[in-house]
């Protein structure tokens, strides 16, 4: 009787373990994931939160959904106000919104990344980009990547996914049009340069004319001084004075100023 009971209760354990095996009525959620029941070909009304969960075999099953931040990065082609085309190189990340993951699989299903998300961000980099004209863009590429972040995340969060950020990582240009873009910044920087020199020169000729309308009057000033003050016709001419007399043929030395006190 005891070798019958040992019997049957290994059957039963090789049973259950076929069960498990081939029916698996269990689903375990990993972390960063969302389980979605679907029963019969209906999803279930909530997101099933990371743990292990019970099904019934052959009638329910759990989808899994991954909620952790994630990362995309796919270049686009897109013309700018002006008509040139540029590749944009860009990095996005976003994740699905945890409470919200069952009502994604419901109106999607699990490839939403190309359903939604890629078809959103090109349409947005589009309409962004094509505001701009392509040599202005390059100096605003801040001003058009929060534009086209907060456009993305207005739009999705309606379809419960949330974007977190949005970088702009490259604008590439045609070869003809980047060299164009050269020539032209060369130019203006000699121009530039040009005016900058024409400044320098209208400048020092400009004080030169000050110092000289400056020496104008101060010559005309004294000249005035001169011709109504004799006395200082003779203090002018000691202060110029070496200390030596002319010298004459005859060997004198007289005094070019007169030193007689006046009476």
């Amino acid at each position: 009787m005891t070798k019958d009971k040992s019997s049957l209760i290994v059957a039963i354990v090789i049973l259950f373990i076929i069960f498990i095996v081939f029916c698996n009525p269990i689903a375990i959620v990993g972390v960063g994931e969302r389980g979605v029941k679907v029963t019969l070909g209906r999803v279930s009304p909530q997101s099933y939160a990371e743990g292990v969960h019970f099904v019934t075999p052959f009638i329910s099953k759990i989808k899994v959904m991954n909620v952790k931040t994630q990362k995309l990065s796919t270049p686009t082609e897109v013309y700018t106000k002006d008509i040139q085309q540029a590749k944009i190189s860009y990095v996005v990340n976003y994740n699905l919104m945890p409470q919200h993951v069952h009502e994604m699989y419901r109106l999607v299903g699990m490839n939403y990344v190309d359903t939604i998300l890629i078809p959103a961000i090109e349409g947005n980099i589009k309409d962004v980009i094509g505001k701009w004209n392509a040599q202005d863009l390059v100096a605003n590429r801040a001003t058009a990547t929060a534009d086209i972040l907060n456009k993305l995340q207005t739009q999705l969060e309606k379809k419960y996914i949330n974007v977190t950020s949005f970088q702009i990582i490259d604008i590439n240009y045609s070869e003809v049009f980047e060299r164009a873009i050269e020539s032209k910044v060369t130019a203006e920087q000699e121009a530039l340069k040009a005016k900058n020199k024409t400044v320098q020169v209208e400048e020092e000729a400009k004080q030169k004319l000050i110092t000289a309308q400056a020496e104008a009057k101060s010559m005309q000033i004294r000249a005035t001084a001169l011709t109504q003050n004799k006395a200082l016709v003779e203090y002018e001419a000691v202060q110029k004075w070496d200390g030596k007399l002319p010298e004459y043929m005859m060997g004198n030395s007289i005094p070019f100023i007169n030193m007689t006190p006046k009476k």
